[in-house]
């Protein structure tokens, strides 16, 4: 084939079908989701093979494999999708004269708690404002913000970029949570070697990000004799108190659960790690009166010994 220049290439409706057919799996189920026909499917990616010059795809069987140049426009498709929805989303906010949404997303499992303290007390400033939560990033949380999938990133992790502005809004120390029937409870601080024979518990995020690795076992060439992840705070600290294995939580957290759970905290080694949580803004969004109230009232909110409180 050989590239055909002319004044249209790729359009909306070529993304949306190599996106659907890399979720579907199928040609058949891609054209069900997109309402369409197979046959018309067909016919417009090979219209715009013809264009392009190129093959996007190639059927073995049953089965539909991605060219090169089909898993190119594939990854952009992926990219560029979000951002014109995000756009029409947006038109449509200010067609039905509403103010909008401001877009947070979560690169901290234990912070839902601070959340929705932080969220009620901006909700009640910004009648016309909705909050859209979000966890799971197809492209991590840096890009989700890059790409503008969300307005503020929540994490204890930031890293330095130009075009990211993070916001440190509080401090905690991140400690070891085992059971009252664990030996390790008499302790009110911890070496990496005594988690040698633990079964310890984390949140699903790789051990690269895990400052429980990184900044107390690893250097010291420690390792759990397992461990497991769990997604849900609430089950974590119930396998904890039923001895099932050990955890690191902020302390404002584990604070929350030992009133009414058999677990005790301590500290992990004699300093401890101590942490902030940040949020993270576009730098273009410094002047972003939605946004710079959001992160006013996030400093407001700070951590009593056991409860959230507001001081705003």
């Amino acid at each position: 084939m050989a590239f055909v220049d002319g004044p249209k290439l790729i359009e909306r409706a070529h993304l949306k079908i190599l996106r659907e057919i890399n979720r579907q799996g199928s040609l058949t189920a891609a054209a069900d989701k997109l309402c369409l026909t197979q046959s018309a499917l067909s016919h417009t990616i090979r219209k715009l093979e013809d264009v392009l010059g190129c093959e996007l795809w190639e059927k073995r069987g049953r089965n539909i494999h991605l060219t090169p140049s089909g898993n190119y426009l594939l990854k952009e498709a992926e990219r560029i999708l979000p951002q014109l929805e995000r756009v029409d989303s947006k038109l449509k906010e200010f067609a039905n004269n509403e103010v909008g949404n401001l877009h947070i997303g979560m690169e901290c499992h234990p912070c839902y708690q601070w959340l929705t303290t932080v969220s009620a007390a901006y909700l009640n400033r910004f009648q016309g404002i909705d909050l859209d939560v979000k966890q799971r990033f197809q492209f991590g949380g840096i890009a989700a913000l890059l790409n503008h999938d969300i307005d503020i990133l929540v994490t204890p992790d930031p890293i330095e970029l130009s075009a990211i502005n993070f916001e440190p809004v509080f401090e905690y120390e991140l400690v070891a949570v085992v059971s009252d029937d664990n030996p390790l409870s008499q302790r009110e601080s911890l070496k990496p070697q005594d988690l040698n024979k633990e079964t310890l518990i984390t949140y699903p995020v790789s051990i690269e990000r895990l400052d429980l690795f990184q900044k107390f076992l690893l250097p010291d060439n420690c390792r759990p004799i397992k461990h497991k992840t769990i997604e849900a705070t609430e089950i974590i600290i119930q396998m904890v108190a039923a001895n099932r294995g050990v955890t690191a939580l902020p302390k404002w957290l584990a604070d929350e659960y030992s009133g009414t759970l058999p677990i005790k905290t301590a500290r992990l080694g004699e300093e401890g790690i101590h942490k902030f949580i940040h949020l993270g803004t576009r730098s273009s969004d410094t002047t972003n009166e939605q946004i710079s109230t959001f992160i006013e009232i996030a400093k407001g909110c700070s951590l009593d010994k056991k409860k959230l409180t507001k001081v705003i």
